[in-house]
């Protein structure tokens, strides 16, 4: 039997036809000229149905199915090397069906170099791009689950703090996000982003404490070459490298008035001036500001603009302390547990019952931040698969033993300085006030311990012991 498809073409039509591919031919006009088997199994049409007639007549919508000759030559994308233009079209199929099909066309032109019609070839990719589609989807649903999963609990008030983000990220407004330290005002803001439309776009975090305010207002509003010394090239700030998406400005009280007066247009004008240029530059930024003090009362005390306090509390989300929402300690506890557990590859995964009893009885002072210190403490010193009650830190196996501290009204604790000073408060230069209030912070932040206060300062134990001598801390 021969079976040389040259010398018997009909071999290589049943070869084609038996294909789970579509081929067609069209000509100058457009109009199928062949039609092969395996085209009708894709699209329900027969020969019948299209030779003859117009590409388009597979037409989904504003799609023109192939399209005619000239819109296959413009259509698609440059040639590639071997002269095959590539496509993705969308198509009806005969029982209604829209489906999305990969095209690859050759245009055939005769010795002149004029079009004389195309060949070409499809297949269905309409169950490999849902499927695309649902994975991108539920991508996009893990992604948002996992920022919210951040802020752990059931209990009543975060189910009203879940609440009141969502519909933070259904608008564009300001939002105004208060609490305790450590009750994860950065994690509530970027949830807000995650499951808003400005998701895609960047979320970019400012820590207005961390920075002296002379160089904040580079950092935020970018600057031009020679704006100041040491500024040998244009800076982008954080607003434009926001642009699209959110900026956070957390603890927004330690920014100056006079900078906030800048912020307020900001705000209003919806564009920024690098520093050391007049040229106005448009953004479309939101904003999210942060707060752990009471700001009225530093309005109160002239300390806050109270026409940029109006501009930024638009809408208000309140972060419960950790104390108030007791119920939530164990899923957090365990949650962190399982954290430092995976990263750290052992296989501790429990709490002893007087250790789990320890953690709800006290009172975290330094909210959700200081249960996952609490936890990493623990880690370094447990012994078996269980935290004991001897892992955890000693301020909470022994509450009475804490260091002095004071609640101040907005929720915060303040160091008492109950020792006698070096130099009396009220003597103090503006430089030496604001390095106590520094000192008081970071206290406030590691819990009175000394040594990790020293170490965040970059002090040696012996300059620490100076300062707190010097203005009283005890």
């Amino acid at each position: 039997m021969e079976l040389d498809y040259q010398k018997d073409p009909s071999l290589l039509a049943k070869l084609i036809d038996g294909m789970p591919v579509g081929f067609f031919t069209v000509n100058e006009l457009g109009e199928f000229v062949s039609w092969s088997d395996g085209a009708t199994r894709i699209t329900g049409y027969s020969r019948e149905d299209v030779l003859g007639r117009s590409c388009t007549m597979l037409g989904a919508g504003q799609q023109k199915g192939f399209g005619s000759l000239p819109e296959i030559l413009s259509a698609h994308s440059p040639s590639t090397a071997d002269g095959v233009h590539r496509q993705e079209y969308k198509v009806l199929a005969r029982d209604g069906r829209a489906l999305q099909l990969h095209g690859s066309i050759r245009l055939l032109q005769d010795d002149q170099g004029k079009p004389k019609g195309a060949i070409g070839c499809f297949r269905d990719v309409t169950e490999f791009v849902l499927a695309y589609q649902k994975i991108e989807m539920l991508e996009e649903q893990t992604c948002h689950r996992d920022a919210f999963e951040q802020l752990i609990g059931a209990s009543q008030p975060m189910q009203e703090v879940y609440r009141r983000l969502r519909l933070a990220a259904q608008t564009d407004v300001t939002a105004f996000i208060s609490g305790e330290p450590g009750t994860g005002k950065e994690t509530a803001a970027r949830a807000i982003h995650s499951v808003s439309d400005r998701r895609a776009k960047p979320f970019i975090a400012v820590h207005c404490s961390a920075i002296p305010d002379p160089l904040l207002e580079s950092e935020l509003f970018g600057h031009v070459e020679g704006a100041f010394p040491g500024a040998v090239r244009d800076q982008v700030g954080m607003f434009e490298a926001a642009d699209g998406g959110t900026l956070f400005l957390d603890e927004i009280e330690e920014v100056s008035p006079l900078l906030q007066l800048k912020l307020l247009r900001v705000l209003q004008e919806r564009e920024i001036r690098r520093v050391g240029s007049d040229k106005p530059v448009p953004i479309d930024v939101r904003i999210i500001a942060a707060t752990s003090k009471d700001v009225r009362e530093l309005i109160s005390r002239g300390e806050f603009r109270e026409d940029f306090y109006y501009r930024i509390h638009v809408f208000d989300i309140r972060l419960p302390p950790l104390r108030d929402r007791r119920e939530d300690v164990t899923l957090l506890a365990n949650q962190f547990l399982s954290e430092i557990s995976s990263r750290q590859v052992r296989a501790v995964n429990s709490f002893s019952r007087d250790a789990m009893q320890r953690l709800l009885d006290y009172d975290w002072p330094g909210n959700v931040r200081e249960l996952r210190n609490a936890i990493e403490h623990a880690m370094t010193t447990v012994a078996d698969n269980r935290i004991t009650l001897f892992d955890l830190p000693s301020e909470i196996r022994n509450p009475s033993a804490r260091r002095n501290f004071q609640r101040m009204p907005d929720g915060t604790r303040r160091i008492k300085s109950t020792a006698p000073a070096t130099i009396p408060v009220d003597k103090l230069t503006p430089k030496q006030r604001e390095e106590r209030d520094q000192l008081l912070r970071v206290l406030e932040e590691t819990g009175g311990n000394k040594t990790a206060a020293a170490r965040i300062l970059g002090f040696s134990r012996v300059t620490m012991w100076k300062k707190v001598s010097k203005y009283g801390i005890d």
